[in-house]
């Protein structure tokens, strides 16, 4: 069964900064694309950032510039570091990880992050 359990998750000021990581079994990981995606209120999941097992990433337009994915592939973590936050970067992150030998795919149950106006 795999695990994935997303941290960092809260409440900041409009242009404000959060990091979120995700932990992600070992035995997965060094063969996995990791990405974050969110969820907003009556809106369908989307994604945000993502990065390969070799350090390729790509981004959604609204996150290019402000947001950072990394991965720490000796501590199996994959972190997003989002920087001047927007109101409209408010839902819930999900953790997202896609075995590269097939076609699984897995998600973490999510962690809030909430920018006040």
């Amino acid at each position: 069964q795999v695990q994935l359990v997303e941290s960092g998750g809260g409440l900041v000021q409009a242009g404000g900064s959060l990091r979120l990581s995700c932990a992600a079994p070992g035995s997965i990981f060094s063969i996995s694309t990791m990405g974050w995606y969110r969820q907003a209120p009556g809106k369908p999941r989307e994604l945000v950032a993502a990065i390969t097992r070799d350090g390729s990433t790509n981004y959604a337009d609204s996150a290019k510039g402000r947001f950072t994915i990394s991965r720490d592939n000796a501590k199996n973590t994959v972190s997003l570091q989002m920087n001047s936050l927007k109101p409209e970067d408010t839902g819930i992150y999900y953790c997202n990880l896609v075995l590269i030998i097939a076609t699984n795919n897995y998600w973490g149950q999510g962690t809030q992050v909430t920018v006040s106006s």
